[in-house]
């Protein structure tokens, strides 16, 4: 029945959004194909696999020596060491050169190469939105990250740079993410070849894994420098905190406003005093919560922020939430989400109250989804579709979670310290925190 409609064919429909997908169609083939299934899930650029089985092989009897599947081992590679003498002695040259890491340095597990070798370089370092969290941002070489809202520092030295060397980035043309400059020499470490000169012109590239090809790099720079690398050249360090310490205080403001409703920013602001930034994994939902988050929460550790978003879906930072608490049971997870986004997901809160899964979930009910007044003038004069009622902390309660409405700035710090203190127990919490539609982001 293939091929005829309407029966559905998951294969060409999950194309576009999986790395591999292939059909069973024998039970003698099961063995081979998951083998296949898992060599594809572990190498090169990671991404989901898909295995479809049809009906009449599910019903199937499994065959002899199923049972008897061994595990595929992954294998990674460095790049050629001519590559990597030539990447690293242009990038020496350069005057004024930056890191931009991506979500690769997180497959890799490439944080500590990372770091060495920025420090041994004194390169700054800004990240992918997808790569938040690969670079402690509080470290002094820190640019933050460059995302569709981003830091000034960011901004500033993609202003000025002359060498651009991409690591675990694919260098994919989006929205949301920072565009590289013209005129600038560019580099890529990646482990996947097509990504090299996809969107930008590439003069150097090293094809391998992050951790590996990073560590033939600090060698090639400490067998052209020495051991000790070299100190600030071009004054970097200087630079990042004069830059850091001018874009913080024009938004000290909005970190600190008293008005009600409340700030997105004073909830920000109070979730960072409140918590242990080192042992929090927090993240964002899609639209505004994403732009108003992502400059400036500074994660110190790997994964401390999940960075994403190249779409609008509403309601996914939940489920993404939800995974990180069973992955990292001793961290502090939160998930900050809109309005909107509880209208479509909100309901999946009764999952984590079932399992008992520890998150705390923010809601910014500002009653709009914000800006969308500019996209649909018509359906907002005349159904006021841009509209969103409700009372998400009532709906949490229902659903068995923990739950408290926050109303005044003054409140906020409380409520974060019983919501956190009820985590600590193995039950999750939810704050709705009354806000206004706020427009206002760090965008140049």
């Amino acid at each position: 029945r293939r091929g005829i409609h309407p029966t559905f064919d998951a294969v060409p429909n999950y194309q576009g959004i999986t790395k591999w997908g292939a059909v069973i169609h024998r039970p003698d083939d099961i063995a081979t194909m998951v083998r296949r299934a898992y060599a594809q899930l572990k190498h090169g650029r990671l991404g989901p696999v898909m295995v479809e089985m049809p009906g009449d092989v599910m019903g199937s009897q499994v065959p002899e020596g199923a049972d008897q599947y061994t595990a595929v081992p992954r294998f990674a590679s460095m790049a050629s060491s001519e590559d990597v003498r030539d990447l690293v002695t242009a990038l020496l040259k350069a005057k004024d050169p930056i890191i931009c890491a991506g979500a690769g340095i997180f497959y890799a597990e490439a944080f500590d190469e990372l770091i060495e070798f920025a420090e041994l370089t004194n390169i700054p370092v800004m990240t992918s939105h997808a790569g938040k969290s690969a670079f402690p941002e509080t470290h002094p070489l820190a640019l933050g990250v460059g995302a569709i809202s981003r830091t000034l520092m960011v901004h500033r030295f993609l202003q000025t740079t002359d060498f651009v060397l991409g690591i675990g980035t694919s260098f994919t043309r989006n929205t949301f993410t920072a565009a590289m400059p013209n005129n600038v020499v560019m580099a890529q470490v990646t482990n996947c070849a097509e990504d090299i000169n996809k969107d930008y012109d590439v003069a150097y590239g090293a094809i391998g894994d992050a951790k590996l090809v990073l560590r033939q790099m600090i060698e090639e720079v400490k067998s052209q420098l020495g051991a000790s690398g070299r100190g600030d050249v071009n004054g970097a360090v200087d630079r990042i905190s004069q830059l850091k310490e001018e874009w913080l205080g024009q938004w000290e403001p909005h970190f600190t406003t008293n008005e009600v409703p409340i700030s997105p920013y004073r909830v920000l602001r109070e979730l960072q005093l409140a918590v242990d930034v080192d042992n929090t994994i927090i993240t964002h939902d899609s639209g505004y919560p994403r732009e108003q988050f992502v400059p400036f929460w500074q994660p110190t550790k790997p994964h401390g922020y999940l960075g994403w978003g190249k779409s609008t879906q509403l309601g996914y930072g939940l489920g993404l939430a939800l995974g990180a608490k069973l992955a990292a049971p001793e961290r502090q997870v939160i998930n900050v989400m809109g309005d909107a986004a509880f209208g479509m997901a909100g309901l999946d809160l009764e999952t984590a109250s079932r399992a008992g899964i520890a998150i705390l979930t923010i809601v910014l009910n500002n009653g709009v989804m914000t800006h969308y007044h500019e996209h649909m003038p018509y359906a907002t004069e005349h159904w006021n579709l841009n509209q969103l009622g409700g009372n998400y902390s009532a709906v949490a309660e229902g659903l068995g979670v923990f739950a408290q409405r926050v109303q005044t700035p003054d409140q906020l710090a409380p409520a974060i310290r019983k919501a956190i203190a009820t985590n600590q127990e193995g039950k999750p919490a939810l704050i709705e925190v009354m806000t206004k539609e706020e427009e206002t982001v760090s965008r140049f």
